[in-house]
């Protein structure tokens, strides 16, 4: 959504895609929609294509086929979007697990980590029924087990960005976008 006076990819010095990486509830949906309405450019979210692909939402294509053919439907996603040139783009939580994830985005993008603790993860994501990770007797400990199994492949991402639970959506949007024009990928 360009708005008329907002820059184009090139004008804003984006000339390939920025992709967020992180854990569920990270924000990385909330500050992707206002990182690319700020620069200018698309906005575009792997489990939004992958619902919109299956008609159905990630939960169920969980329920339906199991977490290893999300993953491998998620690649594909994934790297269709990627060719789909620069703009912002969000991933699903375990997509950056994935070593061809990883590289497929080393290639086309530049992988953000928005990392946040497991207290802020857990009261964004405490009371949502969508996360099918988190369908346990005791969601907080998966939340925490998963953090603790999934830091390492984030902590491969180019650029990381601390999220802080006083800061509004606004205000992350801008402490990644300082980070971005330190990396020299925005002007």
């Amino acid at each position: 959504m360009m708005g008329e006076n907002m820059p184009s990819a090139a004008e804003a010095g984006l000339t390939r895609p920025v992709v967020l990486v992180g854990m569920m509830g990270c924000g990385k949906t909330a500050v992707g929609t206002a990182l690319a309405e700020r620069l200018g450019v698309p906005f575009r979210d792997t489990d939004a294509a992958m619902e919109t692909a299956a008609r159905m939402s990630i939960p169920e294509i969980f329920a339906r086929d199991g977490e290893a053919f999300f993953r491998r439907r998620e690649t594909e996603v994934l790297k269709r979007l990627l060719a789909e040139g620069p703009g912002v783009l969000s991933t699903g939580g375990g997509a950056f697990l994935r070593p061809e994830n990883r590289a497929a985005i080393a290639a086309a993008g530049l992988s953000v980590w928005l990392k946040a603790d497991a207290e802020l993860l857990w009261n964004r994501v405490r009371h949502k029924t969508t996360r099918p990770l988190l369908l346990t007797d005791d969601p907080k400990a998966t939340l925490i087990r998963l953090l603790a199994e999934r830091e390492p492949s984030y902590a491969q991402a180019e650029l990381v960005v601390e999220a802080d639970p006083a800061f509004s959506i606004a205000q992350m949007v801008d402490r990644v976008l300082r980070a971005l024009r330190r990396a020299g990928v925005v002007t």
